[in-house]
């Protein structure tokens, strides 16, 4: 389980009702052909050893022996797994009957765990055949079964939480069916009891918007515990006498369906949990607490999970289904807009300026401030966008920028700053033909204090354009670019701002949407190097490094807690016919130095709204030393 990672499956063979034998070499064959397959933990439906469908059969000792006979042919044909294995079937306890779960770990019978809740609908009439398992929640009862000629006693607990001896993130718990429904489903105590997997077997009968419902709740669920939730479900070979099944089989991750069988079929349903990110996300949350489950531990050979059932989105912070975008991007922009009206409205400011340069996020800049001053119900007039033409400055650039101020209705203004430059340059005793860092940053620098200045005559506030991927790699200029008086952009990544301006791009049209579509063509750069043959010479992405790469370094570092080394694994996954390893690991060690080193740039960020789960404001969202070392993630990396 390197890396946190496990595969789960969820099985929903065919069986015959009331046929035990049957039932039995079936689970046989699906939890050999899941391990096989790389599974670790195995889930079967509800009471699959006899069928869901029993009805008075189950008041039957010839059923019930022969579901304990079935057990005990699954326990013996399957000691050679290295797997969990959760199976269904009827058991009696004190007298009475208990709809159980089996835990079966390499030849061993580690507990039985009874169903809590009991439907009682025109459908159902479990409360007929059995007994709520609640009854004996809290206390560890147990009961004596044959296993290989002996006999064994085995404990009948309601609220265990399963620990992998090697794997100490292997945790689960189990609930069945009717569990999951019920208001306090004992998933909740389970998940704070430790268990980060919740395994439900069920069988739930298929009606007209069932299986929707179904979803959501098993993605509800696992969302609110921050847990992966293996939901397996009763098919084809349940009786149709008044229920048709549809093996309708779920595995979840913290809100997100992993994998989902098709209804009406039989088969198993495979997924790679990550079980690091989700004990990451529980200690970042901080509210689960210790309850009173039992710990119940198993042992498995450790192995490595193939990662054959999981992708990885290679635009993490972009739906990649477009109307999904679409819905994002315009929840984005309100967010945004929202934000710089709140604080026009605080400020009493009366305009808003901006430096406009022709490039992505001084473009998103302005598409923010025509919204905002729509919100207010204010004239764009009222907007200040600032061209700043200097040595690196091109008439791409540039004309896009004009364009782009005329198309919204902002007042432009442009300011020449090459002559301010060259006697800050004299003043300080710097050569022209230096191009360093000097070079680069006087112009920079210079261009706030144009912005801040204009602001303050109209009584304004300057509008931030830096974004998060910058932000995250220090590439701004401190006390440059890296200040304003709010910062729009402040939580959204490079690779987030193609599509959000695209999207304007889209809804706009016309000579707009033209406007907008060549500055999406345009290389990304600071154009502070002087152009040669009047096209830019400084690309930012051959600088440092590609922002595909560095979002998804980011995203995963910031939002899960990756270490260096899963990072690496998954990017090569992800980026694998794109970058070769080389290139991966060179990018991931400079995202790593710059990332540390530029600290200093975040702590003093000027607000901005938060619009996603990863924001570097030192305020709330990421406090980190401006001084802490990089050494053990570098080295890391470095050895990869």
């Amino acid at each position: 389980m390197r890396d946190g990672f496990i595969k789960v499956a969820a099985a929903s063979p065919r069986i015959k009702v009331a046929g035990c034998a049957h039932n039995a070499a079936a689970v046989v064959s699906a939890a050999a052909e899941a391990a096989a397959h790389g599974a670790r933990l195995v889930v079967f439906p509800e009471l699959c050893l006899t069928g869901y469908t029993c009805g008075d059969l189950f008041l039957q000792d010839t059923l019930l022996d022969g579901a304990l006979n079935a057990l005990e042919t699954v326990r013996r044909e399957t000691a050679e797994l290295n797997a969990v294995l959760l199976v269904g079937l009827p058991l009696r306890l004190r007298g009475k009957l208990y709809n159980c779960a089996a835990v079966l770990c390499r030849g061993q019978v580690l507990a039985f765990v009874p169903k809590q809740h009991l439907p009682n609908y025109s459908e159902f009439y479990e409360q007929r055949h059995f007994s709520p398992g609640r009854e004996i929640a809290g206390e560890l009862a147990g009961i004596d079964i044959r296993a290989g000629g002996e006999t064994v006693g085995v404990p009948v607990v309601a609220d265990a939480v399963f620990r992998c001896d090697e794997e100490p993130l292997f945790t689960f718990g189990v609930e069945i069916c009717e569990d999951l429904w019920v208001p306090e489903p004992p998933s909740c105590g389970l998940a704070m009891g430790g268990a980060h997997i919740i395994a439900n077997l069920s069988a739930s009968d298929e009606t007209i918007g069932k299986a929707g419902y179904r979803r959501e709740l098993v993605s509800s669920q696992s969302a609110r515990l921050l847990c992966a939730y293996v939901y397996a479900d009763a098919g084809l070979g349940e009786s149709t006498q008044d229920m048709v099944f549809a093996g309708h089989d779920l595995i979840a991750e913290n809100g997100a369906i992993l994998s989902e069988s098709r209804l009406f079929t039989n088969g198993i349903t495979y997924a790679d949990i990550d079980l690091g990110r989700l004990a990451h996300d529980r200690r970042r949350m901080n509210t689960f607490s210790g309850c009173g489950a039992v710990d119940i531990g198993f042992s498995l050979r450790p192995c490595e999970c193939d990662l054959a059932d999981r992708s990885f989105p290679r635009l993490p912070f972009v739906p990649s289904e477009k109307a999904a975008r679409d819905e994002r991007c315009e929840e984005i922009l309100a967010i945004q807009a929202a934000g710089l009206a709140s604080r026009m409205e605080h400020t009493r400011a009366k305009t808003a300026v901006v430096g406009l340069s022709g490039g992505l996020d001084s473009t998103l800049a302005l598409i923010v401030m025509a919204h905002a001053f729509d919100m207010l119900g204010r004239p764009r007039e009222n907007i200040t966008a600032v061209t700043m033409p200097c040595f690196g400055t091109t008439a791409r650039t540039r004309g896009n920028a004009e364009k782009l101020a005329e198309a919204y209705g902002a007042a432009l203004r442009t300011v020449d700053i090459k002559a301010a430059v060259n006697q800050h340059f004299e003043d300080i005793g710097h050569s022209w033909d230096d191009h360093s860092v000097t070079f680069e940053n006087a112009q920079a620098r210079m261009r706030t204090l144009v912005l801040m200045d204009i602001a303050n005559k109209s009584g304004g506030l300057v509008v931030g354009t830096g974004d998060l991927s910058e932000l995250a790699l220090g590439w701004a200029t401190y006390n440059g670019d890296h200040m304003s008086m709010y910062g729009v952009n402040a939580s959204v990544p490079k690779t987030l701002v193609r599509y959000l301006v695209d999207y304007e791009a889209e809804r706009a049209g016309g000579e707009l949407g033209a406007v907008l579509r060549d500055i999406l063509a345009t290389p990304v750069s600071p154009e502070l190097l002087p152009p040669k043959d009047g096209e830019i010479s400084q690309r930012t992405e051959n600088l440092v490094g590609p922002y595909e790469l560095h979002d998804f370094f980011l995203y995963y570092m910031v939002r899960f807690g990756y270490s260096p080394r899963k990072i690496y694994r998954v990017a090569l996954r992800t980026f694998g016919g794109d970058y070769d390893a080389a290139t991966i690991k060179t990018w991931l060690c400079t995202f790593i130095r710059r990332f540390f080193a530029q600290q200093f740039k975040r702590s003093c960020l000027p607000d901005g709204p938060k619009v996603g789960s990863v924001a570097l404001s030192p305020r709330g969202d990421w406090r980190m030393p401006s001084d802490a070392s990089a050494e053990l993630w570098l080295h890391e990396a470095e050895e990869l």
